[in-house]
């Protein structure tokens, strides 16, 4: 199994033989900013390196916004960075579920989706496959509540999209970890990725503050977090505190295999 960590981003070959990583996630810009993604490192030398890479989108990348100023600049950065994950040979992009506005109607937040996939898929789709992540908190979330995961992969499944699962998010959300993997299966048929973070916060806190596998202030039993990534069988990041990485994927390492 491969296990890893989310790195930073000047020199993300660095930080993983520091980690003892063997794939890794990274941005490819200001995680808060609009900017073009840059293409780095070089493919050859991630190949050189022997790592895998996943690619994580900006976190103000919301496609489901009703909000034109949000979504459609959105859409442009989506495909942008699953662009740039290409050129250095990522294995896919990681974006958030997203939401629509207070009061908005969720469906059309749903719909926006399949419109990003449908517009793509008429420029020959997207470069990598796109991720989709669940989310912790807020209203009107696409990727929060289990039910309208289900309704989100009726409008995106066909286009073959992706599932990433953030245990972290999912303990704020209130789902439960013991069969967690069983019940998005159930939804997605698939887990392409798997962000393996503690949580600082209580069960269905709906707060989004990550702590370190082992060693750290978490209130989910690691050992819950080891049944996770088995059962799910899918490339494992630790998205957590970075002084606590090499200990996190040494310990996952042990139990894992």
């Amino acid at each position: 199994m491969q296990i890893g960590a989310h790195v930073r981003d000047d020199d993300p070959l660095s930080a993983a033989k520091e980690r003892a990583a063997d794939v890794v996630q990274f941005f490819l810009a200001d995680p808060q900013g609009w900017k073009k993604p840059v293409p780095q490192p070089p493919r050859a030398e991630i190949e050189a390196a022997g790592v895998e890479v996943f690619i994580h989108s900006p976190y103000i990348v919301n496609v489901a916004s009703l909000n034109n100023r949000i979504r459609i600049p959105s859409r442009k950065l989506a495909a942008q960075h699953a662009a740039a994950a290409a050129e250095i040979g990522a294995k896919g992009l990681i974006v958030h579920g997203g939401h629509v506005g207070r009061g908005q109607d969720v469906a059309e937040g749903l719909a926006n989706w399949r419109k990003l996939f449908e517009r793509q898929a008429a420029d020959g789709g997207f470069a990598v496959p796109i991720l989709i992540e669940n989310t912790a908190g807020g209203d009107g979330a696409m990727a929060r509540e289990l039910d309208v995961l289900a309704r989100l992969w009726d409008e995106v499944a066909e286009f073959g999209a992706g599932f990433c699962l953030d245990t972290c998010h999912a303990h704020a959300a209130g789902w439960e970890l013991d069969d967690v993997v069983d019940k998005v299966r159930a939804i997605t048929g698939r887990i392409d990725l798997v962000h393996l973070n503690n949580s600082r916060d209580e069960f269905g806190s709906a707060r989004d503050r990550h702590a370190n596998v082992v060693h750290g202030d978490g209130t989910i039993d690691p050992e819950a977090l080891v049944a996770v990534a088995a059962a799910a069988g899918a490339p494992v990041v630790v998205e957590t505190p970075a002084d606590g990485q090499a200990e996190d994927i040494a310990y996952l390492r042990e139990k894992l295999g």
